[in-house]
């Protein structure tokens, strides 16, 4: 049951991140868009992933604000490798071919690469349950 909400929250994070990578290249379209397009996306994307895993995936109920920004920062630094993985692969796909969906597809499997990597890392170094 995990794999299949985790799933359906990746695609959920993905949709977020395209539909803003997409309105933030309708409003601007020029030198750096696409960069600053993938960044605005992630940041959306990032966050809308966060709440969902830290609470229907792992469950994890912060004892503070404190608390729950130190977990998302630890969040983010785990997505920073994932990210490269994402970002490279979207790039790649829009250098390599010229249809204007291409960057889309590489984003989609960049994404689909590191949120399966994600999943492990956070696991591990994020919402860590301590043993009794």
């Amino acid at each position: 049951m995990i794999a299949l909400k985790y799933i359906l929250f990746a695609l959920i994070a993905t949709g977020f991140n395209l539909l803003f990578q997409y309105l933030s290249l309708l409003v601007y379209a020029d030198w750096g868009s696409l960069y600053l397009a993938m960044f605005i996306g992630t940041l959306v994307g990032l966050v809308c992933k966060y709440i969902l895993d830290k609470k229907y995936i792992f469950y994890h109920t912060p004892k503070s604000k404190a608390h729950d920004l130190k977990k998302f920062i630890a969040y983010t630094v785990t997505g920073v490798f994932t990210t490269v993985i994402f970002w490279g692969t979207e790039i790649e796909f829009n250098i390599y071919f010229k249809e204007e969906g291409a960057k889309y597809i590489g984003a989609i499997i960049g994404l689909s690469i590191g949120y399966i990597m994600k999943y492990f890392l956070d696991k591990k170094f994020v919402f860590k349950r301590k043993s009794l």
